[in-house]
């Protein structure tokens, strides 16, 4: 889809040339009517009515520039339509590449103004700027070709005063891009503070933050209202020189016509004198041979403008993803899925050590539980088991490197139910099934039943409506949704990320046991913080510091010294004492 929407917006690009171009030659047929019939009213005092076809021809060209004027804006609009398709394309495929673990890394503002706002700011260049850079060398050619030979003097006029105007645009070219790179950057930093103050308000009202974050987003204002100034100040300055410019040289024009005119200037007609014919013809082509120099000058603050978002979505585009790429070798389809990690080291996007070396293995339908404290580098083990962070030593699935997995076909063997589960905005069964139709109404059902959300579902039907971060549901149900989906996906390794956290006892019930009945007999990895409920795991992986501190069955670790009984113990502590306030 990429590539087709380059194609399309390279042929549009070139059809807006064409249509500028033809423009340009039906303005020199228009401008030699209109010298003509004022030449024969005013110095032949030709008869109005032998002058009818003129009219008529005139017209007629008129609403011909006039099509051409709306087929360069429709080409242009499309040109530019596409070009924006093709780089959110790159975009949205770059942040696939990279993954979840480098997305988080940025606030969600700043995501949403580089695929959003910056790109939008790329409109004007390739649907404007880059048409009007070849029509304003093709047009004034045009016009030199056909005034040379009328009068060298005013060719000569044009040749000389064209070059002013590239040349100053060049000059404010370089402080308008800098304006532009400021301008963007502050307008990130802006929209990714006010997104995630917006998500927090609860949490900023309760602790009486509101004054603190009202005068933190002030002057975050204030800085990018202050560079937006700049960047205006820029193009009208730019705007108001070029039209200077542009207006001494046709004066400089006019004035040589009416000197030649009184018989003051006796030059540049090549003998023949100076006829008003030529003088009107020349006149009414000199604003139009500087326009698309004008144009051009206008629309180089959408160039600079460009310049300053291209600038950001490149840095972004070349963001090495070559220690997270997907590999080509598929993972069998038959029996359980079976882990090895053996000095395995998991780095962050940047390059920084999160954690390792550690090894362990997780065998063919077991189940498996990974504890610790936080920051102890859970998370980062399983984004890199996912395959979202790059890593050295060895992480193999069913005996093959991950890193030469195809991470799209292993993804598929996945189900994975997280503790802040995310529904999108939409319906119940659109959330379930993620908008895949390959999946049957008894399917949907089926899954419903035994994540036990059928309850509530049968209340509100599928086609209830879910707005953003699962509104109209509460978290129990959100959860058990999610707990569906997994099921749904029906994979061969299941992923959970502290699934009954934040939920209530009930809650807690139903999602366990739907878990255990569908992930009975495949290989399980449980990320928790409740210990108690530990008993029945096959294995447990004790994490601190990003080392693998402990391992074993949970009776051992228990009866052992260590991390895993300190956090045990305070893990009942806290519950006890949770009972405790309950009763009281």
């Amino acid at each position: 889809m990429a590539q087709a929407a380059k194609s399309a917006s390279q042929t549009l690009a070139d059809d807006c040339c064409r249509l500028g171009v033809l423009s340009s030659l039906f303005l020199l047929a228009q401008a030699a009517l209109l010298a003509s019939i004022l030449h024969q009213l005013i110095m032949e005092h030709a008869d109005k009515h032998s002058l009818i076809p003129q009219f008529l021809g005139l017209i007629a060209i008129t609403v011909a520039r006039a099509g051409c004027a709306w087929g360069r804006e429709i080409a242009g609009f499309r040109c530019g339509e596409k070009v924006r398709v093709y780089i959110r394309q790159l975009i949205l495929d770059k942040l696939r590449a990279l993954g979840p673990a480098y997305i988080k890394g940025k606030p969600a503002g700043s995501w949403a103004t580089l695929l959003l706002e910056q790109v939008e700011d790329m409109q004007d260049f390739f649907s404007r700027y880059l048409p009007q850079m070849s029509l304003s060398v093709f047009i004034p050619f045009i016009i030199l070709v056909v005034v040379f030979p009328i009068n060298w003097a005013a060719g000569l006029i044009f040749l000389i005063t064209a070059p002013l105007v590239p040349i100053f645009m060049a000059l404010v070219g370089r402080k308008a891009a800098d304006a532009n790179r400021r301008n963007f950057k502050a307008m990130q930093r802006l929209s990714g503070h006010f997104y995630d103050r917006l998500q927090a308000m609860t949490t900023i009202r309760l602790f009486d933050r509101t004054k603190a974050e009202t005068e933190v987003l002030k002057g975050a204002s204030e800085v990018f209202r202050t560079r937006t100034m700049d960047v205006l100040r820029i193009a009208f300055l730019s705007s108001a020189v070029l039209e200077f410019f542009t207006s001494i040289s046709i004066a400089i024009t006019a004035v040589y016509f009416g000197f030649s005119f009184i018989g003051e200037l006796n030059f540049g007609h090549y003998g023949v004198g100076v006829t008003l014919f030529a003088g009107l013809f020349i006149l009414i082509l000199a604003p139009e041979f500087y326009q698309p120099l004008r144009d051009l000058g206008t629309f180089y603050h959408a160039k600079q403008q460009a310049v300053g978002a291209a600038e950001s979505i490149v840095e972004f585009l070349e963001t090495d993803v070559t220690e997270v790429q997907s590999g080509t070798t598929l993972i069998d389809q038959d029996g359980a899925i079976a882990i090895k990690a053996t000095d395995l080291e998991v780095f962050s996007p940047e390059g920084t050590k999160l954690l390792g070396p550690i090894s362990f293995e997780i065998s063919p339908a077991q189940t498996s539980a990974l504890v610790g404290p936080s920051g102890a580098g859970k998370t980062s083990l399983i984004n890199a088991i996912l395959g979202f962070l790059p890593y050295k030593g060895h992480l193999t699935v069913n005996g093959i490197e991950l890193n030469q997995v195809d991470m799209a076909d292993w993804r598929k063997q996945i189900s994975w139910v997280g503790q802040n589960p995310l529904l999108l905005h939409g319906t119940i069964q659109d959330n379930v099934t993620l908008g895949q139709s390959e999946f049957t109404s008894e399917q949907v059902n089926q899954v419903l039943e035994q994540s036990y959300a059928s309850e509530f579902v049968a209340q509100h039907g599928l086609d209830y409506p879910i707005s953003d971060r699962s509104g109209g549901l509460s978290v129990g149900q959100a959860q058990r949704l999610a707990l569906a989906r997994a099921m749904l996906q029906n994979g061969r390794f299941w992923l959970l990320d502290e699934p009954t956290a934040s939920l209530d006892a009930r809650s807690e019930r139903l999602v366990m046991q739907g878990i255990d009945t569908q992930s009975a007999g495949k290989t399980t990895l449980m990320v928790t913080h409740q210990l108690a409920p530990l008993k029945n795991v096959d294995q447990i992986l004790v994490m601190q510091d990003g080392l693998l501190a402990q391992s074993g069955g949970f009776q051992d670790l228990a009866n052992t010294d260590g991390l895993f009984k300190q956090m045990l113990d305070a893990n009942l502590a806290a519950n006890q004492s949770n009972e405790g306030n309950l009763d009281a």
